[in-house]
């Protein structure tokens, strides 16, 4: 059986930046980078859908090591899928890349100080096993075999294509039909104006409104800066000043959230002027960032609104028609193409089958250390982002902590490294594995996630100064981390 020292479970923008942490950090660590699919990218090459982009600049969702130098910082997703590709190539990553490789199982031997991985290969059915010392988990939090539709009264009358985003058809002709979109979050923002252009009518069906926040494409600091400065310097400045930005817009949210609320309302006022009433279509029930915001380059969402070309309802499908749905209000969607835009299809560790020497491991009965490993689990890792930041701030961090554990074992002559929880921690109160967070798509999998503790390290904080802090300064061998 061939071994590896790390495996790295996915290519895409987490797998790419770990496979650089590995080369950088730890050059004479053996790593193999294991992909599904036929192409690297992961969430950037799957979706295809019309007007696919970043729901966050990418001075902060690109790599810290990679300046973004486009001059759209709301990038469209072949822009983002091209910089990812670029990184692979530019400091060899790609040859270390594995495609076609579906991680069925991990077994993990504590005799032996390595999993072994059962791998299906999807470009010829055939199965082989692999072996590594420390396994970092870089497949995202959804499920890639489809996306989450929820069961809908009639949905077999409608005549017309039902498509979810997640499986877009490539030839799909969508100009002058009448196109329902239902769902309101950032897939369904996206999707409108993008179709709207060459639909006769998009209309988003939306239960219940979220926040959309018209916000400029371009970054005119960053385009002005890289104009008279060295790209890295540019990068680092902008970067700085839109994590900064973000982590005061977050915790304003957090303590005023009424004042956010009315200057968040205000703004898309403004954005849509006179053309529609906020109520009950654009006003949330919920406060800002108790689910994520959705955002409107130059305000492209509001433009569709008021251009007549798009329209909102707002309520509960009763049933698909044979040509559109109906309300439970009585008001008919005409529609010639049904798009559910209704969410991911949450997993847990790329829906991969662990076991510990000979046990399953139940990750609900875990409690997650540091919000990337978890209780009782060796030399197992994962990359999971923020909810209320770009995702790649923390990647980024945990990639290079992990690369600090893997430096602390080869230093100290030891082989295995495991949270441990103390008696006093397995005795404090548990929370969910993300608090304070209620999107649908995350309360539909609470009972199978990880959870987290009410002290350090047990947390999973969402929090980039507190990550900065604790990724990258003290030690690794902080007393919950046992080294054998």
């Amino acid at each position: 059986m061939e071994h590896v020292d790390v495996i790295v479970v996915g290519a895409g923008l987490s797998g790419i930046g770990a496979g650089y942490h590995l080369s950088t950090q730890c050059p004479t660590r053996s790593y193999a980078i294991l992909e599904g699919r036929g192409q690297l990218g992961g969430t950037w090459d799957l979706f295809r859908y019309p007007g696919i982009r970043s729901d966050s600049d990418m001075h902060t969702l690109g790599y810290h090591f990679k300046p973004w130098v486009a001059d759209k910082a709301i990038a469209d997703g072949p822009s983002i899928l091209r910089y990812i590709r670029e990184t692979a190539d530019e400091h060899g990553i790609a040859d270390r890349i594995r495609y076609h490789h579906q991680v069925q199982s991990a077994s993990w031997s504590s005799e032996h100080a390595r999993w072994t991985l059962t791998i299906t290969h999807s470009d010829s059915d055939a199965c082989s096993e692999l072996s590594c010392n420390f396994l970092f988990m870089c497949a995202g939090y959804y499920s890639y075999r489809g996306g989450y539709t929820p069961e809908f009264s009639g949905r077999d009358r409608f005549k017309g294509p039902v498509i979810h985003p997640q499986k877009w058809p490539e030839q799909l002709d969508y100009s002058n039909k009448r196109i329902a979109i239902i769902g309101s979050g950032a897939t369904a923002v996206t999707l409108l104006p993008a179709l709207a252009k060459e639909a006769a009518h998009v209309v988003m069906v939306q239960r219940s409104p979220s926040y959309i926040v018209p916000w400029p494409e371009k970054d005119r600091l960053a385009n002005a800066l890289r104009r008279v400065l060295p790209d890295k310097t540019a990068y680092a400045i902008t970067r700085w000043k839109n994590i900064t930005l973000q982590q005061v817009v977050y915790r304003q949210t957090r303590i005023r959230p009424e004042t956010v609320r009315r200057r968040m309302l205000k703004m898309a006022q403004k954005a849509l002027g006179d053309s529609i009433e906020m109520d009950p279509h654009l006003t949330p029930s919920y406060d800002p960032w108790d689910q994520r915001l959705c955002l409107a380059p130059d305000g492209d969402f509001f433009e569709a609104i008021k251009s007549t070309r798009a329209s909102i309802v707002t309520g509960d499908i009763d049933s698909f028609t044979e040509d559109g749905l109906q309300m439970s209000t009585g008001e008919h969607v005409d529609a010639d193409i049904v798009v559910t835009a209704t969410g991911l299809q949450l997993v847990v560790l790329g829906e991969v089958a662990f076991s510990v020497d000979g046990a399953s491991v139940d990750f609900s009965n875990t409690v997650t250390y540091k919000g990337f490993a978890y209780s009782g689990v060796p030399n197992l890792c994962t990359s999971f982002g923020y909810v209320n930041a770009s995702w790649t701030l923390r990647s980024d961090l945990i990639a290079s902590y992990v690369c600090r554990l893997l430096n602390h074992l080869e230093q100290t002559g030891t082989s295995q490294c495991i949270p441990r929880l103390s008696p006093r921690d397995k005795e404090m109160p548990l929370r969910p594995f993300i608090d304070g967070f209620t999107p649908g798509y995350l309360q539909r999998v609470d009972a199978i996630m990880p959870k987290q503790g009410d002290r350090a390290p047990w947390v999973n904080t969402q929090n980039y100064r507190h990550d900065l802090k604790q990724f990258q300064g003290g030690s690794v061998d902080d007393g919950s981390m046992e080294f054998l």
